[in-house]
């Protein structure tokens, strides 16, 4: 067990507030692919329509060709509905009960946090599992679309009640951030934070970055969680070169000592 992993326990223990960044890294153990990870499904490859995952996911392709952006929703939809919530989630979880002043932002649409039950939760590019209609006020669960209506699973999912198209509650490519969401972490910010950990991500965005070279700059302790090196991994005060899982089951073991 590394001299890294203890002092992260010994962070976590000693920390109050806490926020946990996750990434598609995060959800790699149960099953999802991370798109631009290591073993990623478009890693380094376009689609099928030799495009990039980003325009086949954007609000361009969605508004002017719903079939190709609607062929990539299904193909995520129905993986986030048959996955189920690792260990690194769990950890989560509970160390959000011990500490209740603790803080999940996601960039995953798996919803696989709110399954594992952790209540402070910033889901900022929305969950896959919630389906709207875009011409009424119609709304439903991906689970009771999928048994209401099978034979649209795979095409393009059409209202029950007024025809219109029917969308993911996700933000698209080319689309702004929910605003809701934007206030939450800028209220979570600014009461300040003990401990920031980004676990599982590029941290391409800058909503992600951010946090971290804000909190090192300023001398918050930062952790990164990422089998892969990334634009953090030269700033942050400890890099654990593992798996969510993985890091999240030796973690366990020693928290379990003062927490869990």
């Amino acid at each position: 067990m590394s001299e890294n992993l203890l002092s992260v326990a010994q962070l976590i223990c000693d920390s109050e507030r806490i926020l946990f960044i996750t990434g598609a890294g995060i959800s790699a153990d149960s099953g999802l692919p991370t798109y631009r990870g290591i073993g990623g499904l478009y890693h380094n490859q376009n689609t099928d329509e030799d495009i990039p995952i980003e325009t086949a996911l954007s609000s361009s392709m969605f508004s002017s060709n719903p079939e190709i952006a609607w062929k990539y929703l299904w193909q995520i939809a129905l993986a986030c509905s048959q996955a189920t919530y690792n260990q690194a989630h769990e950890v989560i979880a509970a160390i959000e009960q011990y500490k209740p002043q603790t803080w999940v932002l996601t960039q995953n649409v798996d919803g696989l946090h709110r399954a594992a039950q952790t209540q402070n939760l910033i889901e900022i590019h929305g969950r896959i599992s919630t389906l709207l209609c875009t011409e009424c006020s119609y709304q439903t669960t991906l689970d009771k679309f999928m048994t209401q209506k099978p034979h649209q699973i795979g095409h393009l999912p059409k209202c029950p009640l007024c025809g219109g198209l029917i969308r993911p509650d996700v933000v698209l490519f080319g689309e702004s951030l929910p605003s809701a969401a934007i206030s939450e972490l800028e209220s979570v910010l600014e009461k300040g934070l003990d401990l920031v950990c980004v676990i599982g991500t590029s941290a391409l965005f800058p909503y992600i970055f951010e946090p971290i070279a804000h909190a090192r700059a300023i001398g918050i302790p930062t952790i990164e969680i990422n089998p892969a090196e990334t634009i953090l991994s030269p700033i942050v005060n400890y890099r654990i070169p593992l798996g969510a899982a993985s890091a999240f089951n030796q973690l366990e073991r020693l928290l379990q000592y003062y927490l869990l």
